[in-house]
């Protein structure tokens, strides 16, 4: 099994969108992936509520059955189809992705 960890600082302001309204929305938009992508076992996104200068505003863990199913979601047309939302929202992006 492959985890795949993602986390987003965004900015102030995107997309004519509030931080806090596009973190709700880049949860809608990433959960809905639930059920559409082979090999994606799970999928679960969180807002940060703490608000630190050490956290990030939005986390996004998912679980794969293995590497090529972490490609193959990489890859798939829903998925790219976020990535310009996601991306002009953020300021800073880190992931980790490991096997257990």
């Amino acid at each position: 099994m492959v985890k795949h960890i993602v986390m987003w600082r965004l900015l102030d302001a995107a997309h004519g969108n509030s931080a806090e309204a596009n973190a709700r929305l880049v949860k809608e938009k990433l959960e809905a992936l639930r059920g559409r992508i082979s090999g994606l076992i799970s999928i679960e996104v969180g807002i940060d509520f703490s608000r630190s200068d050490a956290s990030a505003d939005i986390v996004l863990y998912s679980e794969f059955v293995d590497r090529r199913a972490l490609e193959g979601y990489q890859a798939h047309p829903e998925h790219e189809a976020l990535k310009p939302f996601i991306g002009g929202a953020t300021s800073e992006r880190r992931l980790v992705d490991y096997e257990c």
